[in-house]
């Protein structure tokens, strides 16, 4: 990863106090309930602690949307958190060590919260996404941060400017084969 603080990785959860809202209220702001079930320990990734869930942990899905200002590339999707609220994520400016390898797809936005499809890319291996990111937030478009893809995303992760108003990039689900 460079040294270069343009390209320093600022990767942290869901904003405890958003979670908080959704834990009291018993609704994600979405129209749907907080419904807690028992994890499989089969791949849920938490987007409270940014790790997977382990097997009997209560955690619960709820809708969730990145971007919070209005937008026609605003995408609500599902998303895993611990239904009670957990130890959550302390930044070490790097990706959690769980989900720091692919399968991934990496969605890039441009500042104006539009796709970039020119800079998306399908990571379909175990590779490190460390030099992936690195190369994606160095292009000439500015792609100073990450923030997670709100279908099942796993993790937001900004670069250089904390707000991402010059570019984002999404970190999103696992790629999956058929069947």
């Amino acid at each position: 990863m460079s040294t270069h603080q343009a390209n320093r990785l600022l990767v942290h959860a869901i904003d405890p106090a958003r979670l908080d809202v959704v834990r009291t209220t018993g609704a994600d702001g979405y129209g749907n309930q907080v419904r807690p079930f028992a994890a499989t320990g089969q791949g849920e990734p938490l987007r409270c602690c940014l790790r997977y869930a382990e097997s009997g942990e209560q955690i619960t899905l709820i809708s969730y949307a990145p971007f919070e200002r209005p937008s026609v590339w605003r995408e609500v999707g599902p998303v895993y958190i611990h239904a009670a609220p957990c130890e959550g994520y302390t930044p070490t400016g790097r990706l959690p060590g769980q989900l720091a390898t692919g399968p991934r797809v990496l969605r890039t936005y441009r500042a104006d919260d539009t796709m970039n499809y020119e800079h998306n890319t399908v990571v379909t291996d175990e590779t490190d996404l460390h030099p992936i990111i690195e190369r994606l937030l160095s292009k000439p478009d500015r792609h100073d941060g990450t923030r997670a893809h709100p279908c099942a995303a796993m993790l937001p992760v900004r670069g250089r400017r904390c707000c991402g108003r010059r570019g984002a990039l999404i970190a999103s689900v696992p790629v999956r084969g058929p069947g």
